[in-house]
């Protein structure tokens, strides 16, 4: 079987995400590779209920944002909603039906949020 160059461990369950420049988890990173920042530029917030028992869930997707960046933009939604939520794979979770209040929010930080979906 013939190697890539661009393969290899993605991730282990003893060190959680692997860097894919130094192949060592990225806590333990010795190249510092610079984050890749995820997004088309197109902001979209959404409501999904599937998979949720029910419960729905705002998301926003599509913001060209670094981990850092996008973690403190998902804290500032979550205290403008008052309610929990998450930050995962470039995608902020806000729990409840809060999208025209995390559009308004993301208006005021210079972002230009569109509706997706029903």
């Amino acid at each position: 079987m013939k190697r890539s160059s661009n393969g290899g461990l993605v991730y282990s369950t003893d060190g959680g995400r692997m860097c894919p420049a130094c192949r060592r988890p990225l806590t333990e990173c010795a190249c510092k590779a610079a984050p890749v920042v995820t997004g088309d530029g197109v902001v979209r917030v959404s409501r999904q209920t599937k998979g949720r028992g029910g419960k729905s869930v705002t998301l926003v997707k599509g913001l060209a944002l670094d981990a850092a960046a996008l973690a403190v933009l998902g804290k500032q939604l979550r205290t403008a909603c008052g309610s929990g939520g998450t930050v995962k794979d470039g995608v902020i979770e806000v729990q409840g039906d809060h999208c025209d209040l995390v559009m308004e929010v993301l208006a005021k930080h210079g972002h230009q949020p569109k509706r997706a979906g029903g």
